[in-house]
């Protein structure tokens, strides 16, 4: 290519072309590009690497800390405080703003990876023909146009079109199938998709046996697996239900805080007559006692708590607000193999025409049958697996369980020589059978296994009492009617089939030319067995509402049989196999999801995956996917919650999905859910909990502007700012780890639309408990002055002999608070029921917590340094005494509460 030329673009490129035509639209030859032209290349493509679109996100994600609703009402707060000259006001409550946005963005700062999973399947090596000889160099530096060297072990770096040789590779990756796949440069396929051409191989994927060559047609993004991550890039993650009901919340509370202020600030300097300083420091307190600052960083801890104990459980949850999200999970879609099965093969019966055969309890009824034997010796031959020094059988999980059935089944006084394979057809999973033609037992033999629905249309014949039968069309129906018998039963069922050659007719090189015209030997029947732990999960789902969908690559028959045995469908399920599915338009999918509860899709792709995954979330479904390979990130993405296989799934998956389990169980999704659920109440708990101290931290502010001055200000800014953050925090906490309560997955799914905070818990907590609590701790404030001799209007600053007294009532303000926060934090425990009921001492981080405020309260009231910063005074016993009562009184008035609401419900 002379340099004016440029390279050719990925676009006018048709990889299924004629070889010729291909290597002169790359501008490239048998022997590769120069080493200078591929550096030209280089630059005109960029690095063969997948790359993650739109630069760093951790910028926004912390602006946005700063810019939450209760962020935003603390900024004004702060704003006013710096303009009225209260200056340690001020930085106090900056402070409070950087801890909260530090803390909450670090642990939301859960970068999704799924690119950069992407990117480990490429090597960092590479073999390429370079200025006509081999070379290895970084894969970063692969072009179109370049000649890959590929051999058994090698990960392809790049998508290519073979020119010499032939290999089989696991397409697991892309694909979903788990046995390799023959490619080879003289299997030329045009008109079909690429995954399905048999001269092209793709990025990512594993050479597992052969040696081969070929030229690359697009490189980094522009290969198969840069198009699956741009896909998933595109699949924006959403906010989860309990991230948008918090900003719903925190924006109510912000309307509440402004809508205050703006009605009762005007009634504090034109109506009180107050001062403009005591007007700020008013609006200042207002704004801080509407704010739950504790709020954000106790829901994230609780969330992170929640995280902790999934994982002893088996789940690792990446994002923490997953947590909620899996408590309110309506629709659960499942894949079959290795979740709700034991991805553990074993061969259940072997038929024949002369009877059916457990390898195990065979005994001597096998040694009359000329077709057990000749089948047995088919899958001895047709077979790939390898035996190691110890006898262990290594290979595909079929291929195992067929070889280790068929030694078991082999003829009493049967000695079969090792025979020598001349030519082998690689599984095809289009073609779905496997076929090979071998030198044994003194003949040459085509041996063929299959699906029954491929191989059954090559036989000619059947081997019945010891000699070759027409296959009859009555003969055929017979055998269908056991494969279908079969199926039913859950178990997968593949046709074995074999053909002698000529003495003197040579191999045929053709795949056509050698299945044909074979005799029918029998069925081997295997069987997944299902987890045992599955039906009682499945069974705890229908109980909590969930709704349970199979979807998987399976035969329709046998993962309708295997949901029908751990209870997920009925008798009479809906089954959708992936051709049905790709003929319907988006309403028909709607219309069947919506109508039908039980459905199975059986042989579905990755994206039926997305297309079931959209439906369910159109209709207002929260849905948890599962999934494992490469080509299941876009679901897995989409999916509110998607689930990834930890065994046996790959990084891609893992990296995709918010879940991922470690024993790839579906009973663990159900403790998953549970947990979430519980999760969940626990949150509306401590909500409850930090709402009701909203009325006690307003009450006092009000009362000291309606008083016109009359009444000093019971509570400082500073106080209040103590109190919020360092005093609740701990309870909160300790609520978000109360025991789930009973009948917990005996209640539907809650709707996508329900709101975490209802009107119930709002009157709950602010006119009931919060208006108890703001009585006692005003009636401590005034207790003291009073005792003191305090009368309206008399004053309290610095220098009079009221001064002390009134540090002191302002104190008695704040632990009266804290004290009737402790009855809060008892009441909170339960929605409905007695606290006796879960036991009084059933939450020891509780009392921890509580606890740890009264010993905080005691150095914020007693120490001298923060006497002096907050303005406390050191209580009296009796002063102490009159608080004791507190936790009882706002406990028990909530205990009355809830008794009279029980005794209603009756």
């Amino acid at each position: 290519m002379s340099q004016a030329e440029e390279p050719p673009s990925a676009q006018q490129v048709d990889p299924t072309e004629r070889l010729d035509l291909l290597l002169r639209d790359l501008r490239s030859s048998r022997s590769g590009l120069s080493s200078r032209e591929a550096a030209r290349r280089l630059i005109h493509y960029g690095p063969n690497e997948l790359r993650r679109r739109g630069g760093r996100r951790w910028p926004r994600e912390l602006a946005r800390q700063f810019t939450h609703p209760l962020a935003l009402l603390l900024w004004v707060a702060a704003a006013l405080a710096g303009t009225a000259g209260i200056t340690t006001v001020a930085v106090a409550i900056v402070i409070v703003i950087l801890i909260n946005a530090a803390f909450a963005f670090a642990q939301e700062i859960q970068a999704e990876r799924a690119v950069e999973a992407l990117a480990a399947y490429l090597p960092v090596q590479a073999r390429v023909l370079r200025d006509g000889r081999p070379q290895t160099i970084p894969a970063s530096g692969l072009v179109p146009g370049d000649v890959l060297l590929l051999e058994e072990g090698d990960r392809i770096s790049a998508d290519a079109r073979l020119i010499d040789g032939g290999i089989e590779v696991d397409l697991s990756m892309l694909t979903g199938e788990a046995v390799p796949v023959f490619r080879s440069a003289e299997s030329v396929d045009t008109q079909v998709p690429l995954l399905q051409a048999r001269d092209l191989v793709f990025s990512g994927t594993m050479c597992t046996e052969g040696q081969a060559c070929g030229v690359i047609f697009a490189s980094g993004m522009r290969t198969e697996l840069g198009r699956i991550a741009a896909l998933s890039e595109r699949v924006e993650r959403e906010e989860s239900p309990l991230e948008r009901q918090v900003r719903k919340v925190a924006w109510l509370i912000a309307v509440i805080a402004v809508a205050t202020g703006a009605a009762f600030i005007p009634l504090a300097t034109f109506g009180a007559h107050l001062p403009l300083p005591d007007a700020v420091v008013f609006a200042v307190g207002l704004l801080v006692g509407n704010v739950p600052e504790g709020l954000l960083p106790v829901i994230t801890l609780a969330l992170a708590l929640g995280v902790r104990g999934l994982v002893r459980r088996g789940a690792v949850v990446k994002r923490l607000s997953a947590v909620e999200t899996l408590g309110s999970t309506s629709v659960i879609c499942t894949d079959k193999t290795g979740t709700l099965t034991e991805n553990r093969m074993r061969v259940t019966t072997v038929w024949t025409t002369a009877g059916t055969y457990d390898p195990e309890n065979a005994g001597d009824a096998r040694t009359g049958d000329r077709a057990l034997g000749d089948l047995t010796a088919v899958i001895s031959a047709c077979n790939n697996v390898q035996r190691d020094d110890r006898g262990t059988l290594h290979g595909d999980p079929t291929e195992v369980a067929m070889l280790g059935a068929a030694e078991l089944l082999t003829p009493a006084g049967y000695t079969r020589r090792k025979g020598t394979r001349l030519r082998q057809f690689h599984f095809d999973p289009v073609l779905k059978r496997m076929s090979t033609v071998d030198d044994r037992d003194g003949g040459v033999w085509v041996d063929t296994k299959g699906a029954p629905e491929a191989v059954l249309p090559l036989c000619e014949a059947v081997m019945e009492g010891g000699r070759t039968l027409p296959l009859s069309s009555e003969r055929r129906r017979d055998v269908e009617r056991v494969v279908d018998q079969q199926a039913r039963q859950g178990l997968r069922v593949l046709a074995v089939a074999t053909r002698p050659l000529g003495a003197h007719e040579p191999a045929p090189r053709r795949r056509e030319d050698v299945e044909r015209d074979l005799t029918l030997l029998g069925l081997v029947a295997m069987h997944d067995p299902p987890r045992p732990e599955v039906a009682e999960a499945v069974a705890h789902c229908h109980a909590a509402g969930i709704r349970v969908i199979v979807v998987t690559g399976d035969h329709a028959l046998t993962a309708a049989a295997i949901a029908r045995q751990v209870g997920i469908v009925g008798d009479d399920p809906v089954v959708v196999s992936g051709e049905r599915l790709d003929r319907m338009s988006e309403d028909e999918l709607d219309a069947l999801l919506r109508e039908h509860r039980q459905v199975v899709f059986a042989r579905s792709s990755p994206e039926a995956k997305l297309r079931i995954t959209d439906a369910l979330r159109a209709e207002g479904h929260v849905v948890a996917m599962t999934g494992d390979g490469v080509n299941d990130a876009p679901a897995l993405r989409r999916a509110d919650i998607g689930v990834a296989m930890g065994r046996t799934g790959t990084d891609v998956a893992r990296e995709a999905a918010t879940m991922v389990l470690t024993d790839d169980n579906f009973a663990t999704i159900v403790a998953a859910v549970r947990s979430g659920r519980q999760a969940y109440d626990n949150i509306r708990k401590f909500i409850c909990y930090i709402f009701a101290h909203t009325t006690p931290e307003i009450v006092p502010l009000l009362v000291f502007a309606l008083a016109g001055g009359a009444v000093p200000l019971p509570l400082t800014v500073l106080q209040l700012l103590a109190f919020d953050v360092g005093t609740e925090t701990l309870p909160a906490l300790a609520l978000g780890r109360e025991p789930a309560e009973p009948g917990l997955m005996r209640r539907p799914p809650r709707r996508r639309s329900e709101n975490v905070i209802r009107a119930s818990m709002l009157l709950r907590a602010w006119l009931f408990l919060g208006v108890i609590c703001a009585v006692l701790s005003m009636s401590g404030f005034f207790f003291v002055l009073l005792q003191a001799g305090w009368r309206p209007g008399a004053p309290t600053g610095p220098g009079s002999p009221l001064h002390h007294a009134y540090l002191q009532a302002t104190t008695m303000t704040f632990f009266g608070m804290l004290t009737g926060q402790i009855g809060t934090a008892f009441a909170a425990r339960t929605d409905r029921a007695s606290l006796r009921s879960v036991g009084v001492l059933s939450n020891p981080l509780l009392l921890w917590g509580i606890a740890f405020e009264l010993l905080l309260a005691a150095v914020l009231i007693y120490t001298p340094p923060f006497q002096a910063l907050l303005g406390t005074a050191a209580l009296t016993p009796g002063m102490l005494a009159f608080a004791a009562p507190f936790p009882l009184i706002v406990w028990g008035a909530d205990e009355a509460r809830r008794w009279l609401l029980r005794r209603h419900e009756r």
